[in-house]
């Protein structure tokens, strides 16, 4: 699960860790070696990856599999923030999807090479497109106005905070084993 604050119940604050954890740095660049580090992470855990440091607490594949379908999600965010006029922003239960599309199990390799091919999509996307249209916005149900130069700084943030809350898991079921 997310770690210090809950996006639904306070979105307003997990808004802001993420931007944080951005800081100064370029969200595309960030975002640009998200892949690689996770691929390096997967690898490294080895017979690891499965493990969750606590029950209620996710693996380092199921980390991976929630930057997953995170990038699916703004994928679609991007889109429609930059093809319609203030489209309906729907949020998601991240851990429902974790779980529920069982993450814990997917073969690693596969996950990886899904999250790179939708990253490598939308960093296309993103710097293709005319900067005018990052100024566009679509109306998040939970945080209300987005533009699509946030959702994309906020992807960066989530990018950073998932990473470390791998490596965290990753140390503590070593630290057990």
């Amino acid at each position: 699960m997310t770690d210090a604050v809950d996006p639904v119940a306070s979105p307003g604050a997990y808004q802001q860790l993420l931007l944080s954890l951005l800081g100064d740095d370029d969200p595309g660049e960030v975002q640009a070696a998200t892949p690689a580090a996770a691929r390096a992470l997967i690898a490294e855990a080895g017979d690891l990856v499965r493990e969750r440091p606590e029950p209620t607490e996710w693996s380092v594949l199921e980390c991976l599999g929630h930057l997953a379908d995170g990038e699916l999600v703004v994928a679609g965010r991007y889109r429609w923030i930059v093809s319609e006029d203030e489209p309906d922003i729907v949020g998601y239960d991240q851990a429902l999807w974790v779980d529920r599309l069982r993450h814990g199990e997917d073969d690693p390799a596969t996950l990886l090479a899904l999250f790179e091919t939708v990253r490598r999509a939308n960093l296309d996307l993103w710097t293709h497109l005319p900067v005018a249209d990052r100024e566009r916005i679509g109306r998040h149900r939970e945080r209300g106005a987005e533009s699509y130069d946030l959702t994309f700084r906020l992807a960066a943030g989530h990018d950073r905070l998932h990473m470390a809350q791998a490596r965290r898991a990753l140390e503590a079921v070593r630290d057990r084993s």
